[in-house]
């Protein structure tokens, strides 16, 4: 149940994210959910990619080292405390969020989260034994052959 997710780290500088997200289009990648976070000079690129050996050739082609490391996307409810709720149980388990960000749907009702963890095969047995829907890559249209 885990997604691969490329990393990418890309100049703060204007165009540059253009570029990235601009030949990843032209290739007929599709961008399912990302995160792009400042870290100074360079900001931190997050994608979950419609194609993640191609998208990573592109990149790398590009002169920019793209990493491929696994995230956990997991469905819950779209009400206050509900992160909160999915949050406690990875807690009490010594299951520690290195990052997260969301992902959009069209359910008014849901909402999905992706997530690194500091161990995401325990974090993916506690999530499923509390009852959470966990997102696999057929589910996000991705293909991962590496």
């Amino acid at each position: 149940m885990k997604l691969k997710q490329i990393v990418v780290s890309i100049e703060n500088a204007p165009g540059r994210l253009y570029e990235v997200t601009n030949a990843l289009g032209q290739a007929g990648i599709n961008l399912r959910a990302l995160n792009l976070v400042d870290t100074g000079a360079f900001g931190q690129l997050r994608l979950l990619v419609s194609d993640v050996s191609k998208a990573r050739q592109i990149l790398m082609s590009m002169q920019i080292p793209a990493q491929v490391n696994e995230v956990v996307a997991v469905e819950i409810e779209d009400k206050p405390g509900q992160l909160a709720a999915v949050l406690k149980p990875l807690k009490d388990a010594n299951v520690h969020v290195l990052f997260m960000y969301a992902y959009f749907r069209q359910a008014a009702d849901k909402a999905v989260m992706i997530f690194r963890f500091s161990d995401n095969e325990k974090a993916i047995e506690i999530l499923r034994s509390n009852g959470l829907t966990l997102y696999d890559a057929e589910k996000f249209g991705i293909l991962e052959n590496q």
